[in-house]
């Protein structure tokens, strides 16, 4: 929501008095006011006015201000619900809270204090909407979530992505280190119905054990030493959207059935409280270990595993997909220097092809970076790679159709790459592009270069072309 966006406020209340005030204070503050005397009046509107703010007196007949937050919350996520209150309620509005309230005002209340709690209503609103995390989106939308590939294997993940990405199914994505599974948690996250919602990612492999629970689940004032004041945990911070649980191999048995704990009750309490807080959160788990064979040596819990793999998104190495190197080298080179149109030998990509990489794309991306820094800023030749790569290109321990690609198979490599993708995309060059990691200009430049059809003559199924 933008500053000149009109902020639209829903009171619902059973007395006409009441509401005829909150919208005469909603008016003075700009809003487009609308009322409904009963909750299920004002669920009949919610569709078409889709109000941003609401205020709902807990006590309404038939259905109650709490059973009108939850359905709100369920179709208006980022809508915020306050609750009015009689004095001899005020517990009730407290457990409101924990059901995604944003606050209550006990009454009868004094207009400036009902201003105040409209304002910041209306503020969170706006921080959320603008925000929507856009150096992610940003990211995401600019090559395909960061995921680069033409490969059959990394194709089928982006199609497990578009499946995945409106669900709220927990996901565990499996893959060597290096291999991008923050990226496909980041693509289903911010692709999907709560792309508007937190996305918070926990590498729990760097938690300190002894912190490990207060991180997670949050702590009160004085709960232990050098707990001054109360602090959120990282599952509240993700409450409505998505946490990424990256490396949870690494957890220790005991933070496994605590965490076994918070999604079977779907709530946390944090360290040093008595009270647990409600909390909806769609878990996205990572791990390049293989979990299955560490619950049953005793190392990772059954019923926790069991828990997370509902889907399963396996990552290739890219070991497995050696057709896209020549694709991702263009794309790092275009990162860490864009518009230099820095060139690279058959002999230099000849030694990226060869090379194993253990690091998989990680490693590719820090290799180009440092040929980058290090070289000419005009070519990059085999003596710009790190001496691991080298070293492998002459000892000639790779298979004969590889050491024996050529700087012409390496021109037929990269033609085949981009008509397949530009096929693949519909003839959609914006698209194309993002899926090759190039900018589009480059993308024309290389179809005429290799003389391919600007205009596909079929779409594969399947494939939307964005716009452009």
């Amino acid at each position: 929501m933008s500053n000149g966006m009109q902020v639209r406020f829903l009171i619902v209340d059973d007395e006409q008095s009441i509401r005829r005030l909150c919208m005469t204070i909603g008016a003075s503050l700009g809003f487009t006011c609308a009322e409904a005397e009963t909750a299920e009046a004002a669920m009949q509107g919610l569709d078409s006015s889709s109000p941003d703010i609401v205020l709902a007196d807990l006590k309404l007949p038939h259905m109650s201000g709490v059973d009108l937050l939850r359905q709100v919350k369920a179709q208006l996520p980022r809508a915020e619900i306050a609750i009015m209150t009689g004095h001899g309620s005020i517990e009730s509005a407290v457990d409101a809270m924990k059901l995604g309230a944003y606050d209550y005002i006990e009454k009868p209340f004094r207009v400036e204090n009902l201003r105040l709690l409209l304002q910041r209503m209306v503020e969170k609103v706006r921080l959320v909407t603008e925000n929507q995390f856009l150096r992610e989106r940003v990211n995401t939308e600019t090559q395909l979530d960061g995921i680069v590939g033409s490969a059959a294997k990394i194709q089928d993940v982006l199609r497990m992505v578009t499946r995945l990405k409106d669900t709220r199914t927990p996901v565990l994505i499996a893959g060597e280190s290096g291999t991008g599974k923050e990226l496909v948690a980041r693509a289903i996250h911010f692709r999907g119905v709560l792309a508007q919602m937190p996305f918070v990612a926990v590498d729990c492999g760097a938690l300190v054990p002894t912190l490990m629970e207060s991180e997670l689940f949050g702590y009160e004032k004085g709960a232990f030493t050098g707990a001054l004041k109360s602090k959120k945990g990282l599952f509240q911070s993700a409450n409505g959207g998505s946490i990424f649980l990256d490396e949870i191999g690494e957890l220790p048995l005991e933070m496994q059935a605590k965490l076994l704990r918070v999604l079977q009750e779907k709530e946390v309490r944090p360290v040093g409280s008595n009270e647990k807080i409600g909390v909806d959160v769609r878990i996205i788990a990572a791990t390049n270990r293989d979990l299955e064979a560490a619950y049953r040596n005793g190392t990772f819990r059954k019923d926790l595993y069991f828990r997370l793999n509902v889907v399963t998104v396996h990552l290739p190495s890219l070991r497995e997909r050696r057709s896209d190197i020549p694709v991702l080298v263009h794309c790092f080179l275009e990162r860490y220097a864009p518009g230099e149109n820095i060139q690279i030998t058959p002999a230099a990509m000849k030694s990226l092809l060869q090379y194993d990489w253990p690091g998989n794309v990680r490693e590719l991306e820090n290799c180009v970076a440092r040929a980058v820094a290090l070289g000419d800023h005009r070519t990059i030749d085999v003596g710009d790679l790190p001496p691991a790569i080298a070293q492998s290109a002459e000892s000639s321990l790779v298979s004969a159709d590889l050491s024996a690609l050529s700087s012409t198979a390496l021109v037929d490599l990269e033609r085949m790459t981009i008509q397949r993708v530009f096929e693949q995309a519909g003839g959609d060059k914006a698209l194309a592009g993002r899926m090759l990691g190039i900018s589009r200009a480059t993308l024309y430049r290389k179809l005429k270069r290799y003389r391919i059809p600007l205009r596909p003559s079929a779409k594969p199924a399947g494939v939307e072309p964005s716009s452009s």
